[in-house]
């Protein structure tokens, strides 16, 4: 019975990306220059193509406030977009501080949010990014590639070099506005994209300080499966052919089978984090019409990216200062454990029981973990009373300045 809900759990937070083929190329180099007839089709094949590629980023935004958190009158909001290196456009949320008492010279300190994984813009990355707004930073939540409002295609896919890459032109696209500093930028990400914010801030020196809240290490768990259950080369082996099975199912529909989202209807004896998830993303507390894990989840061809690809791998070597947030009583409190230690290179030794009246932390150097008493993974989704947003206040004015 628990396996069966590990695997539920795990079609919700861990499926993985699949490249789309490319249609082959004609290669005409052998037949000799081309005539002005052909050159002329070339030409005119290459225009629409370039109408076709222009067309597809221009993306449909919503104009209607249509988050799971109410709108706060102490910030300006808009919607952005911008691309990446992969040439796919991603929207965003853009949430500007009236009080401008963090300005230099006309210039906010920035911070770029996105996740959870499987979510949107509109569920617990904007809430962050409207609460750190609201305390004077220029803020974005940004729906990752193949998600929500961005583009990419096909849709629901995943894949740590992408997703990297998403925080990284976050970055690019902060970085160059005229009212963000660009010596003052931070990143946040929200369980699986905390692991992807910690692996951008392994390759982009220009992020300053990098939070990463209830996260998960997405490639651990692909590979590894919930607490490291299956972390050997027969169960990953085995894995690998559902995998290609899948894929190869796929090609033939011409389709891309979804994983099915958060467990619906929620039997009685589901593990209570499957429990909280289900409290989050099917109740109108957080539902989302575009949120994969409140609806059909990510594409089943799943892992091949996240299970041949380790995140983490430089974060050892990452200079600036990372912040990691768990839940004492969050399942995935391990995988940033692993973070802190891969980073530090000492163990978190986090208390059996904390006191219940304080947070605990650890800090080395300029890594800090912080064990939020009796607060579970999905409590640092949305819940005020836990995600402890004066300490990252604290945090990014100390580093963003």
């Amino acid at each position: 019975m628990k396996s069966r809900f590990l695997k539920a759990a795990l079609a919700v937070v861990s499926a993985c990306t699949l490249m789309a083929c490319c249609p082959e190329k004609e290669n005409n180099a052998a037949q000799g220059a081309a005539t002005p007839a052909a050159q002329s089709a070339t030409e005119t094949a290459s225009a629409a193509q370039q109408t076709k590629d222009e067309n597809m980023n221009k993306l449909t935004l919503t104009a209607e406030w249509d988050k799971v958190f109410p709108k706060s009158d102490k910030v300006e909001h808009s919607k952005v977009t911008f691309k990446n290196h992969f040439g796919i456009e991603l929207a965003a949320d853009m949430f500007v501080p009236k009080d401008t008492s963090l300005k230099v010279n006309g210039k906010f300190p920035a911070i770029a949010v996105s996740g959870p994984f499987g979510a949107v813009k509109e569920q617990s990355s904007g809430l962050y990014a409207q609460q750190m707004a609201e305390r004077g930073f220029l803020t974005i939540a940004f729906d990752p590639s193949f998600t929500g409002e961005s583009g990419g295609e096909p849709r629901y896919m995943n894949s740590p070099d992408i997703n990297t890459e998403d925080f990284m032109a976050s970055v690019d696209f902060l970085s160059n506005r005229d009212n963000v500093d660009p010596e003052r930028i931070g990143i946040i990400g929200i369980c699986g994209w905390g692991g992807m914010a910690i692996n951008a801030a392994g390759i982009d020196t220009r992020v300053k300080a990098t939070v990463a809240s209830t996260m998960y290490d997405m490639s651990r768990v692909t590979a590894n499966g919930y607490f490291d259950s299956a972390n050997n080369a027969d169960a990953r082996n085995e894995a690998r052919k559902a995998l290609m099975a899948q894929r190869t199912k796929d090609f033939k529909n011409g389709s891309y089978d979804l994983a099915g989202g958060v467990i619906d209807p929620l039997p009685d004896d589901a593990p209570y984090f499957v429990k909280d998830y289900y409290a989050y993303y099917k109740t109108p507390r957080g539902y989302h019409k575009r949120s994969l894990n409140s609806n059909k989840g990510w594409a089943a061809s799943a892992g091949t990216s996240l299970m041949n690809t380790k995140l983490l791998a430089y974060a050892d070597e990452i200079r600036n200062p990372v912040l990691i947030i768990h839940g004492e009583k969050a399942h995935s409190r391990y995988f940033g454990e692993g973070a802190f230690e891969k980073m530090t290179g000492k163990k978190a030794n986090v208390p059996a029981k904390l006191d219940a009246t304080k947070n605990w932390s650890k800090t080395v150097g300029n890594k800090e973990l912080l064990v939020i008493p009796g607060a579970s993974h999905v409590d640092l989704y949305d819940n005020l009373e836990k995600i402890p947003f004066e300490k990252l206040n604290e945090f990014f004015k100390t580093n963003l300045k």
